[in-house]
């Protein structure tokens, strides 16, 4: 499973051929969460509150450049990597 993004020790990570809705895993210590990009809401499992927080933002700002990510993963192609909010700042 290619990881796109990792930021405050958060893994972002997408599979290639996964089923819908388009979604990103997000990993934390041992939370696991899988996050849906139409609106960046928890689908299953858990992240600790302010890691929900911070990657349900980061997911709705960088939403085109998952979506195409997830494009990418369905046709076998090469994932793009996707800046974290840390480095905006």
């Amino acid at each position: 499973m290619p990881t796109i993004a990792w930021f405050y020790g958060i893994a972002i990570q997408m599979f290639y051929d996964d089923h819908n809705p388009p979604h990103l895993h997000a990993r934390y210590g041992r939370a696991r969460a899988l996050v849906r990009l139409s609106d960046g809401e928890t689908i299953a499992g858990e992240l600790p509150p302010l890691a929900t927080r911070m990657v349900r933002a980061w997911a709705l700002a960088r939403r085109a450049e998952l979506e195409e990510n997830w494009r990418r993963a369905q046709a076998h192609q090469p994932l793009e990597k996707v800046a974290g909010p840390d480095a905006d700042e």
